[in-house]
C-alpha cells in the first residue's frame, strides 16, 4: 500500500464537494482540502479516474504527493489531532 497527500483548490463549490466526497472513499481529511490518503496500485488508478472526470483543468488544481512509509512516520502534528496517524495500520480483532 502507497501513501499520497491530496491536495485540491476549486473555485466551484459543486466541485469542492464532489472532490471530497471522492477523496473521502479513499481516505482521511485533514485539512478542509487536504486528505491522506492509502491505496494499492489498482485503488489509486480508480481514484486517478474518477478525479479526473471531475476535474476542470482551466479552474482547478488537483495535486497528489507521494508519501514514503518512513517519510509519514516522521510527519510533525501541531494542534487538533486525529485519533489514529495514517502510517499505523488498524487493527482487528475477532
Amino acid at each position: 500500500m502507497d501513501k499520497f497527500l491530496v491536495a485540491y483548490d476549486t473555485p466551484d463549490d459543486r466541485r469542492r464537494l464532489r472532490f471530497a466526497t471522492i477523496l473521502d472513499d479513499y481516505g482521511d481529511r485533514v485539512q478542509f482540502s487536504v486528505f491522506e490518503v492509502t491505496a494499492d496500485e489498482h485503488s489509486f488508478k480508480r481514484l486517478l479516474a474518477r478525479l479526473e472526470k471531475v476535474v476542470e483543468p482551466a479552474e482547478d488544481s488537483v495535486r497528489i504527493y507521494p508519501v514514503c512509509n518512513a517519510c509519514a512516520q516522521k510527519v510533525l502534528r501541531l494542534g487538533k489531532q486525529d485519533p489514529q496517524p495514517w502510517w499505523e495500520p488498524e487493527v482487528w480483532v475477532i
